[in-house]
């Protein structure tokens, strides 16, 4: 397997991905999925499968076997990219047996979940986290950097800033505005981040890598 593949593996097969999937069944069975619960938990539970693996691996100097083995920008790509998808497949998982379990357990039919816009949230903050963790070399703020910055924004659109609901993080997976291009206005928005994000996890890898 090439480093993407083998990133990805590891990042779906990892304690943290069952532990993220586990939690947040446990929040859409207890709370729902319009519940301000499972909103909350969003940016937490994508960070759980991947978002430390760099500094795991740069920490016990692991680094310095891969690289001999790949490309620098293959690493960095490979990691960034599996901690992106990894968690939002966590989130989309979660959903997705929630409502196949919904009318086992509760009557009526299960609400409905924007997949797409799910999974692209959840990508979006463990992005960032992976981010967090390569700027401060710290996998507390990694785990928590992502939250405080969520949470800043529901708070910015709630009490000042109700208007610009574009920036209200809870409308990037469940939105309740009219979009300039429907749906796939978020998608677009949502992209653009992911990609600012990525290219200064790059810069940033990339300088650590070289000091290796």
């Amino acid at each position: 397997m090439n480093s993407f593949e083998t990133d990805l593996f590891r990042a779906i097969t990892s304690k943290g991905f069952v532990i993220g999937l586990v939690l947040e069944l446990a929040v859409l069975m207890t709370a729902g999925m319009n519940s301000e619960l499972f909103r909350v938990c969003v940016p937490v539970l994508c960070t759980l499968p991947y978002s430390t693996a760099w500094l795991v691996e740069y920490h016990s100097g692991f680094v310095k076997n891969c690289l001999p083995r790949t490309s620098i920008t293959s690493y960095i790509l490979g990691k960034i990219l599996a901690c992106g998808i990894s968690g939002g497949l966590l989130e989309v998982a979660g959903a997705w047996i929630f409502t196949l379990l919904y009318p086992l357990v509760k009557e009526g039919d299960a609400p409905s979940c924007q997949f797409l816009l799910l999974f692209l949230s959840g990508m979006l903050w463990a992005v960032l986290s992976a981010l967090l963790a390569a700027w401060s070399n710290n996998r507390y703020i990694a785990y928590g950097g992502s939250f405080v910055i969520y949470y800043l924004l529901v708070i910015l659109h709630e009490r000042y800033f109700k208007q610009l609901y574009c920036l209200y993080p809870y409308e990037w997976f469940a939105p309740s505005h009219t979009w300039i291009f429907d749906e796939q206005g978020i998608v677009l928005l949502l992209a653009g981040i992911i990609l600012i994000l990525i290219y200064f996890y790059y810069k940033i890898l990339r300088r650590c890598i070289e000091r290796v």
